[in-house]
């Protein structure tokens, strides 16, 4: 079995920030990966609406990290519960949790991936061309003068650095 896999909306950052918001399909798993900052809501619901999908039929939403650019119309999504790099979060209930391996369905699994920020994730899907990983693409925002593994204190600091090949 493979999942489905459609770009809801492409990211760009400039002097404008957007995130790239996916939609994954796999069995009765639903699910919306980084639902950030878009020019307006419609962006994401008209696509999905395209689809055949209301907000309500979305089972999972997964953050590649919490920066508001990936985050910011996850409520979008009120039944769902959100995925990030160390628990599952619906209403009031916080379920701790390692990403790392954790299966949404057969076709979907979460990846821990330190990059951009210490609890970047990635998302791996098996699709029938093969395998999609949907990450954030990009340096880490202030890169470590040694190439040694990011860290909370190198990385999110405040301020933006262009990276033109970085997906936000």
């Amino acid at each position: 079995m493979t999942a489905a896999f459609h770009v809801l909306t492409t990211g760009y950052a400039d002097t404008r920030v957007a995130g790239t918001v996916t939609l994954l399909v796999d069995g009765e798993t639903i699910a919306i990966a980084d639902p950030g900052m878009v020019a307006d809501r419609r962006l994401i619901l008209d696509p999905l609406a395209h689809h055949g999908l209301n907000p309500e039929d979305v089972t999972d939403v997964i953050f590649s990290h919490h920066h508001p650019d990936h985050t910011l119309n996850a409520a979008l999504f009120l039944r769902a519960p959100f995925h990030d790099h160390m628990a599952i979060y619906r209403d009031d209930i916080w379920e701790d949790r390692d990403a790392d391996g954790y299966q949404l369905s057969p076709s979907i699994t979460l990846m821990t991936t330190p990059g951009h920020t210490a609890e970047d994730v990635s998302t791996l899907v098996t699709v029938a061309e093969g395998l999609v990983v949907l990450t954030h693409g990009g340096p880490p925002r202030d890169p470590p003068t040694t190439p040694s593994r990011p860290t909370a204190s190198n990385c999110g600091r405040p301020g933006r650095r262009s990276w033109p090949s970085a997906r936000r």
